[in-house]
């Protein structure tokens, strides 16, 4: 029964604490001095019936005498009776761990102790007690688990099992051969059967004992503001469901990580199942009364108790205890009586005294008093002492988890001992040597951490807990015989690896060679236990004095002095930092996760029964035959486009009843955990994927991808279900696919690099693949994954992934799950897109270059796509019918790829791909012209037409992007294309005029308004790498428009107005393009032809003038303009300089040799030459011939140019042509200060 006072009439948890406080005046003289003993008791749990009163017996009551309901069944005591009397004496070795499952919250962290109540005592009372100590230590982070180990039993059992012979050979070689286990005399069972018939007189209510020759009162005692409660005892019935159910019930396993009953030791086995080995299998329940919580000053201790406790009196709830009123109580029965009322929080004993089992009186004393009892006075603070020091011995040696201690003192020793049998057991040199203790405590590890992995999702600082509790459970248990536990702690390694985040937090980031061992102590720690080891003097734990031996951990040489307050300390940190060790190396993490899963998958395929390893043939199945056929598996697959890739991703089987490939039953643990290890190794294949593509090793991705695939697709074959979260990792997966598939066609200059990566592959991943194919041939996505050399066939099945992925993400499981990552494969959709559309572009551009056709000005290296199908343009036998093919084919790519940018909103790339789509049809004007460049026709309305659709494409690019604030690279792309595309429509219609579909004029204004408008988006204030070009690109825009109306003034006839107006143009333009020319610095062929064409320009304007003045000063001005070319000159000097220092100067033929055209000096040259020394002649012969008598400033420019006329007469025409250009830039510098010529920059108006 359980105190009224601890818990609530609905079972819910109530705290009562007191303290017990030494009286000074009272203490005994073994307390040097009086203080505050610190206690409190939580009633964790109780399974007592509700309370019912107890009688006060009359004196003179024969205890001897039983009861007529003795040993039978009863509501309020059940099977206490029994109890008391010794049906439970036999040794519960496993009690504590039965504690520890059902309150495994506890276990780790908050408690340092978990134990019966019997073994606390006895731990307590060593100091005082002569007889032996057996019992068996575990550790469980900083918690010990304590449970008595009955050597005698033990021994019994060994003859009979084996079990533990290598323990009995161990104690006869060090112990004393001659201790023996004390038989239980007449007296001690005398005393049990008293004390039950005892119980059973106390009850009192219906169901009354009463003796069975006296017919007794048991009501009418007096005493029936007395009340009673005694625990039933565990059977087998339903109440141990409901009470297993009640215990669990602050215990939730979740299974986001412990995989629902597959992590979780299983519904339909219970513990005693599980744990079913013969004897062993006993104690594993939590066969206590009640659980308390008790903390003894700052110690704190999960208890197990069945002491009966009762209600009435001054108090809540009293203790009852029956004594010999002939033996006084000694210091360890108060010591016993005390510790109880301590544990369960009771304040006040009631003692029946008697003598020869005949009742004599009741006495009640307070708990606070016991320990000043006559007889049996005793310090509480020496207790106290006394518990701190051996919890702090044990915890400084009982170092490492998952191992057995055997704490051990022999009867009337002053030596306690501490073994460790799991070592000893490892050394036994028997074959059947067997730790019995191993599985209780590996399931306890597990449990610990499964439930830290709940704790986990909050705070990573327990992941380091969980990998050292789950290691040492994997090492301790055998795969054969517990392969679910093996293979779920394996999954959960697995499961602490992060694979999802690029960096761990603060608390995770040290990597995994500085964490230590399995056991999670640092070197640091085992240094200074070392260091501790050497002060034996202090520690008083060697094991070398002259009582010890060299098998002991660890030794306390005398028990006095464990009453010495802190003669122990405890040293050893429980896992010191609790870090999580991962290396930040993603890859590394990686190869974790796929080791522990490869150990997962070996135990479950392990523990399958088949007569072979090899599958069984479904005569239903075909069998796939894999081969390759260059053009019929590109066929194939593009006839089958995405479907091979989503067949997975459709319904699987509802129920699946028939056993897999490899003889697995769906529905069991193998089952399960076969699902969510491959689903591990798929996560972990497709992140080293994604680190490899990181890394640019394509080969390595894509090898890594197919491995990812191929879990995926045995999960698939053994699974019935595909959850959301799955798909949306499937769409990842393929989706990362394209990306890989993309890089490889993009970089086929190393393929034979790629090869290689895709070829390597590891021990590891080997056995996982034979792992897979044991349910799944794994051939479901080898289209998407198979390494090509094609680069087409690539870029197709990159598409086809994203579109693959698309489809997923747009079905209706995840149509509202993913729109972020919807938006992603679009956009991936769009870029694959684009890149089919530009490669297929590539092609027909790479067409035209094989026949030899050019229709544009130098091609700037950027190529575009084709015709809408369905127009109704005529096209010219020229293009042939591959070209056509490639030009419809790249229009539709850009068109669906711009749908998919504008799904997403995404104007910047819907602006490029309609950039793509200009570029398109000027490639399919250029493949228009009707011939060669060389020999070209008329500009054709074909090209006309290609060239304004380009236009209007790249027009609606602009207004895409609405303004260059939103991305200037992008919009001063499309500027620059815009503008080239103008200026080449107007060069073609300027070079090769449509004179027969059109007039001059009109030619003329096309040409005036093309060139206009390419000079509109020449942006020349904007700072850019394109300046330079867009500055050359307007001087020749206006040299183009000066020549061209000077070409119109001079064939101009009758209309004067209109050639006035053409003059002044041709003036204009020739102004500033020579203005430009001279601002750009690298340009001086150009500026030298339009300074001769502005020359040719004045002489014309001469020829009409008819005196001698007027031509003097046309001549003179004509010099003006031709001194100016002393710039270019002066340019063309120094790149000869500079070619001749480098010493390239050898072939100047070749125009690669620098940024200088010589072919063009050299066409240039001979026409400077002629004409100026034809406009000095003239000068020369005007002046001489003049009338009036020629001023003196008059004279000196003759004599000027007749010495430079003079000059330029003799210079040889075979001299080199450096020679010849410093000639020139010396003889017209004369003439700058004669004429009074300027920069260029002033000419400009």
């Amino acid at each position: 029964m359980c105190d009224p006072a601890a818990i609530t009439t609905d079972n819910a948890q109530e705290k009562n604490t007191i303290s017990v406080m030494d009286d000074s005046k009272q203490d005994s003289a073994m307390c040097s001095s009086s203080g505050e003993i610190k206690s409190s008791a939580v009633v964790k749990y109780c399974a007592a019936p509700p309370p019912s009163t107890y009688a006060l017996l009359q004196e003179k009551t024969d205890l001897k005498l039983p009861p007529a309901n003795w040993l039978r069944e009863n509501s309020q005591l059940g099977s206490a009776g029994t109890t008391v009397l010794g049906s439970s004496s036999k040794s519960k070795p496993f009690s504590s761990f039965g504690m520890a499952y059902d309150f495994i919250d506890c276990i780790g962290d908050d408690v340092d102790v978990v134990s019966d109540s019997e073994n606390i005592k006895k731990l307590l009372k060593i100091p005082y007690s002569k007889s032996h100590v057996s019992m068996a230590v575990h550790r469980v982070g900083r918690t010990l688990l304590l449970d008595e180990l009955d050597i005698q039993e033990l021994f019994m059992r060994s003859s009979q099992t084996g079990d533990w012979t290598w323990l009995k050979d161990f104690y006869q070689r060090l112990m004393d051969k001659k201790w023996q286990r004390k038989k239980k005399s007449k007296e001690h069972w005398y005393q049990k059967a008293i004390l039950s018939k005892f119980l059973y007189y106390s009850i009192n209510g219906d169901c009354a004992a009463e003796p069975v020759e006296d017919n007794l009162n048991d009501g009418d005692c007096g005493a029936q503001e007395f009340s009673s409660s005694w625990p039933t005892a565990f059977t087998s019935s339903n109440t141990d469901a409901e009470s297993a159910a009640c215990k669990q019930e602050s215990v939730p396993m979740d299974s986001k990580y412990a995989l629902g009953q597959v992590t979780a030791v299983p519904h339909e086995q219970n513990l005693l199942a599980l744990f079913n080995e013969g004897e062993n299998s006993q104690g594993l329940r939590n066969d206590f009364v009640r659980n308390i919580m008790w903390t003894f000053e700052d110690i704190h201790m999960l208890v197990g108790s069945n002491m009966p406790i009762f209600g009435g009196g001054r108090y809540p709830a009293v203790s009852l205890k029956l004594r010999d009123d002939n033996k006084p109580i000694n210091i360890l029965t108060g010591i016993d009586y005390w510790l109880d009322n301590l544990m369960c929080n009771v304040p006040e004993l009631v003692m029946c005294f008697h003598v020869n089992g005949i009742v004599q009186k009741y006495e009640m004393i307070k708990t606070e008093d016991i320990p000043h009892l006559e007889n049996s006075m005793f310090s509480t603070r020496v207790v106290k002492d006394i518990a701190q020091n051996i919890l702090s011995f044990l915890k400084s040696n009982c170092t490492k988890e998952g191992h057995t201690y055997w704490l051990f003192k022999a009867s009337g020793s002053d030596f306690v001992k501490l073994y460790d049998l799991t070592t000893l057991c490892e050394e036994a040199e028997e074959e059947n040597s067997h730790n019995p203790f191993t599985l209780p405590v590996a399931v306890l590890l597990y449990k610990v951490a499964c439930n830290l992995m709940l704790k986990a999702s909050e705070n990573r600082k327990h992941y380091g807990t969980i990998r050292t509790l789950l290691l040492n459970c994997v090492k301790l248990l055998d795969q054969d015989r517990h392969p679910q536990i093996i293979a779920s702690a394996l999954y959960m390694l697995s499961e602490l690896f992060q694979l999802d985040e690029s960096q761990e937090d603060d608390d995770g980031g040290e990597s995994l060679r500085s964490c230590g061992s399995e056991d999670g102590y640092s070197n640091d720690d085992r240094e200074e236990d070392e260091d501790l080891e050497e002060d034996s003097e202090d520690s008083g734990s060697d094991s070398n004095g002259p009582q010890g031996d060299s098998k002991a951990v660890a030794v306390i040489r005398s028990v006095g002095e464990l009453s010495v307050p802190e003669k122990y300390k405890s040293t050893q940190l429980i896992r010191p930092g609790c870090a999580f060790p991962v290396s930040q190396d993603k890859e590394e993490r990686c190869r974790h996760v796929l080791n522990y899963v490869l150990k997962g998958l070996k135990a479950v395929d392990g523990s399958i029964k088949k007569e072979s390893d090899l599958p069984a043939v479904d005569p239903n199945i075909p069998i796939p035959l894999k081969y390759e056929d260059g053009s019929a598996g590109k066929g194939c697959a593009a006839e089958k486009g995405i479907s091979p890739l989503l067949e997975r991703a459709g319904p699987l089987q509802a129920d699946q009843k028939h056993p897999t490939r490899s003889g697995m039953i769906p529905g069991t643990w193998q089952h399960q955990m076969k699902l969510q290890l491959f689903l591990k190794a798929a996560k972990a294949y497709y992140v080293l994927s994604d680190a490899a593509t990181n890394l640019l090793k394509y080969g390595r991705a894509l090898r890594y991808i197919k491995l990812s695939l191929q879990c995926y697709d045995a999960y698939c074959c053994i699974g019935s279900t595909l959850h959301p979260q799955v798909l949306l990792f499937h769409s990842q997966c393929l989706s990362l696919c394209g990306d890989i598939q993309l890089m490889l066609a993009q970089n086929s200059n190393n393929r034979a690099a790629y090869q290689e990566e895709y070829s390597y592959q590891t021990k590891e991943d080997q056995e996982i693949l034979h792992s897979l194919h044991r349910e799944s041939s794994c051939q479901a996505f080898n289209m998407a994954t198979d390494l090509a050399t094609d680069p087409e066939y690539q870029l197709f099945v990159s598409g086809k992934c994203y579109e693959a992925a698309y489809e997923l993400l747009v079905s209706h499981t995840l149509k509202e799950d993913a729109p972020d990552h919807l938006a992603q494969v679009l956009k991936r959709l769009g870029n694959i897109r684009n890149e089919m559309g530009v490669y297929y572009m590539n092609q027909s551009a790479a067409m035209q270059t094989e026949k030899g056709e050019t229709g544009e000005d130098p091609w700037d290296g950027t190529y575009c796509r084709v015709l809408k199908p369905g127009s109704s343009f005529a096209v010219k036998t020229s293009v042939s019918v591959a070209e056509q093919d490639m030009w419809k084919k790249s229009f539709a790519f850009f068109e669906k790829g711009m749908k998919d940018f504008e799904a997403i909103g995404d104007s910047t790339n819907k602006a490029l791909l309609l950039c793509n789509t200009g570029k398109l049809m000027r490639i399919c004007a250029q493949a228009h012209c009707s011939a060669p460049a060389d020999d070209r026709g008329e500009f054709s309305p074909e090209e006309s037409l290609y060239y304004h659709k380009a236009i209007d494409y790249y027009l609606r690019a602009m207004r895409s992007l609405s303004c260059r604030d939103n991305h200037p690279g992008v919009w001063d792309s499309v500027n620059w294309e815009l503008s080239t595309t103008y200026f080449t429509l107007a060069t073609l219609l300027q070079d090769y005029a449509p004179l027969s579909r059109k007039a001059p004029e009109q030619i003329e204004r096309e040409v005036t308004e093309s060139m206009m408008k390419s000079l509109k988006y020449c942006d020349l204030q904007t700072e850019s790498a394109r300046q330079p070009l867009y500055q050359y690109r307007a001087a020749t825009i206006h040299h183009r428009l000066a020549s061209m109306y000077h070409s119109c003034f001079r064939n101009q006839v009758g209309d004067e107005r209109l050639r006035k107006h053409h003059r002044s143009l041709a003036e204009l333009h020739y102004s500033k393009a020579i203005y430009l020319f001279l601002s750009l610095k690298d340009a001086p062929c150009e500026l030298l032809r339009a300074l001769l064409e502005r020359v040719a320009f004045a002489e014309f304007t001469m020829a009409a003038q008819s005196s001698s003045a007027a031509k003097q000063k046309s001549l003179t001005a004509a010099l003006d303009i031709m001194a100016e070319t002393r710039f270019a000159f002066q340019m063309i000097h120094a790149e000869l300089l500079e070619e001749q220092r480098e010493g390239s100067h050898a072939n100047m033929s070749s125009p690669d040799c620098s940024g200088l055209d010589l072919q063009e000096v050299t066409k240039l040259i001979p026409l400077f030459e002629s004409r100026f020394s034809d406009l000095l002649l003239q000068l020369i012969k005007l002046i001489a011939k003049t009338k009036r008598k020629p001023s003196k400033s008059d004279e000196e420019l003759l004599k000027t140019y007749k010495k430079v006329y003079s000059k330029l007469l003799r210079c040889d025409k075979n001299t080199a042509l450096l020679a010849r250009v410093q000639l020139y830039a010396e003889l017209l510098q004369l003439l700058a200060p004669q004429t009074g010529g300027n920069d260029a920059v002033d000419m400009v108006s």
